[in-house]
């Protein structure tokens, strides 16, 4: 269901949006990659390196992501996760999600470009709170005041547009 004029659910609002994020301790990334070129590297060094979340990078395949030692699955992690923050095809989230209900998450959050509404209904009718189609870095940026054009926060406070060398 990645056409927008087939979507009907409705996600958390922006200060819902806000308050899972300022509520959360952790986050397992599901589908963390060890490779830069991968969103989901990006977001993690993003929480790892500005954020106060204990993160969890759930992938079978590697051992270990920016340091810390991977997990193969929802289930070995140590503890429940507040957000399950998932970098998965659509034909997985399913599957992601009866992990999630299983590790007794709170939130399944779907990352930009991830829209899944049987996957949202079920997650919610399971008790989790649902986001769809947004960034975990991206609103944990924008809330913050670290969101830039280039994706950073050049510590600059300007109307004018900086131009970097």
């Amino acid at each position: 269901m990645s056409s927008i004029a087939a979507r009907s659910w409705q996600g958390p609002s922006a200060p819902e949006r806000l308050a899972l994020l300022r509520e959360a301790k952790s986050i397992a990334i599901v589908g963390a990659s060890d490779k830069p070129s991968r969103a989901s590297y990006f977001v993690a060094t993003y929480l790892q390196s500005s954020t106060r979340y204990r993160l969890y990078f759930v992938n079978p395949v590697v051992t270990e992501i920016l340091g810390q030692p991977t997990y193969a699955s929802l289930a070995d992690l140590p503890e429940s996760p507040d957000i399950v923050d998932v970098f998965r095809k659509d034909d997985d989230l399913p599957g992601v999600l009866a992990e999630a209900i299983a590790a007794k998450a709170k939130t399944l959050w779907l990352q930009l470009g991830s829209w899944h509404e049987g996957v949202a209904a079920d997650a919610e009718a399971a008790g989790l709170t649902v986001v769809m189609d947004r960034c975990v870095k991206i609103e944990h940026a924008r809330f913050h005041g670290g969101l830039h054009l280039a994706g950073f926060d050049t510590g600059v406070i300007s109307s004018r547009r900086q131009v970097l060398a």
